[in-house]
């Protein structure tokens, strides 16, 4: 697993022995990036289930201001952390959260905390047909402090398994879905009450 593009591009990431982990694949996150193209440059990021840091530290490679890493596994946070002094990133530049992902919402979203990109690829969830999904990636739609924590111009990208179907559901709109393999990447945005 690699840096994909801009300063730190092709810079070899650390990844947890085991399959606790599922790191976004390289061909995915290219694809994303060429999707979001200039909303990274000075971008404040947010990335939940961090696992690696991988999608943070491809936003800091093209130019992201700051990220914000959610990992609740402190043996990855570690390694999460090993990546950005590897990859050379000013350590102010980067803060580690190291709780559950559904806690440090509350709390950021009880802060205020806004950011220009909300970066999340958890784990998969079960194949769901005929009933409504419960994986993570559905329960971070209806999580109600999640659009709190979007600037108003800003985009969450979710990685799900195409055999999770989700349900979006207001406030969030779906801009732009992305497949590759048996995984989707969907971007959305939060559309306000009129």
């Amino acid at each position: 697993m690699r840096i994909t593009g801009g300063r730190a591009a092709r810079r070899i990431l650390k990844v947890p022995k085991g399959l606790n982990v599922r790191p976004t694949p390289d061909l995915v996150k290219q694809a994303v990036f060429n999707s979001l193209g200039n909303r990274v440059a000075s971008a404040r990021v947010l990335e939940l289930f961090a696992g690696t840091g991988a999608l943070s530290l491809e936003c800091l490679s093209r130019g992201a201001a700051s990220a914000v890493c959610v990992e609740k596994s402190y043996r990855h946070s570690e390694v999460l952390r090993q990546n950005f002094q590897l990859a050379g990133f000013p350590l102010e530049s980067v803060q580690i959260r190291v709780q559950d992902v559904f806690t440090a919402l509350a709390q950021m979203a009880a802060a205020r905390q806004l950011f220009d990109l909300v970066l999340a690829d958890p784990p998969y969830g079960e194949k769901n047909v005929g009933r409504r999904s419960n994986s993570f990636a559905q329960q971070l739609i209806d999580d109600p402090n999640l659009p709190k924590l979007l600037a108003s111009s800003g985009r969450f990208v979710l990685g799900h398994t195409r055999r999770d179907t989700l349900e979006i559901l207001a406030p969030w709109q779906e801009v732009k879905a992305l497949k590759h393999g048996d995984t989707m990447m969907r971007f959305l945005k939060v559309v306000s009450a009129t």
